[in-house]
């Protein structure tokens, strides 16, 4: 008997994105404690055996995991349509099976190369204390918000007076990102950090 059979079963529905090419599959399991933002085929076969089997899928274009759900990203000539049953089914029995979400040491791997990319950006003086802010802020107030609509978003840099945040999941290429980022996430920094002009965003 698998040891699956105590738990409740999966339960899986769908939730729209401000994005119309993702759509938000919730389950009622913890999948990843953490944000995982798969773009491109090669890295999900190097660390996600739930993204690569995602991946087989024509239509799919990108594979987000974070928490209990997982955004999919399509290819724009398909209708949802025509894909969500299947993907619904596909997601709930890869969990129900118990297969694996993300192999370890993806986070440890992740950090490495932010530290990496983060490395050119040394900051000192009251500029450290400025980023140090401007990350508790993002942290705080605008990633929670963008969780729920099956994103992410990760402050890159702060240089004269411009912040560069990186969008991930739902919201990389998503019509109304922009307008969020500009009217909510600058406009809240330039009230609680006079130095920020604006505020810029590179594609995850």
């Amino acid at each position: 008997m698998s040891n699956t059979s105590s738990q409740s079963p999966v339960m899986l529905y769908t939730e729209q994105t401000p994005n119309p090419e993702s759509l938000k599959f919730v389950t009622n399991r913890m999948l990843y404690r953490g944000t995982a933002d798969f773009r491109e085929e090669a890295l999900a076969q190097e660390w996600s055996p739930l993204a690569t089997a995602l991946f087989e899928f024509p239509y799919v274009k990108g594979v987000y995991i974070c928490n209990n759900f997982v955004t999919v990203s399509k290819e724009f000539n398909y209708a949802w349509e025509d894909i969500m049953l299947n993907l619904k089914s596909f997601i709930k029995k890869f969990v129900d099976e118990g297969g694996l979400i993300l192999k370890d040491g993806f986070e440890e791997a992740m950090a490495q190369i932010e530290a990496e990319r983060g490395a050119s950006y040394e900051y000192t003086g009251d500029e450290a204390e400025l980023v140090k802010k401007i990350k508790e802020l993002i942290d705080t107030y605008v990633k929670p918000a963008v969780e729920m609509d099956g994103g992410n978003i990760e402050f890159k840099s702060f240089n004269e007076g411009i912040v560069t945040v990186v969008l991930q999941g739902s919201c990389s290429g998503c019509p109304s990102s922009t307008v969020t980022l500009k009217a909510g996430i600058e406009g809240m920094l330039k009230r609680m950090v006079p130095e920020v002009k604006e505020v810029v965003s590179e594609m995850g």
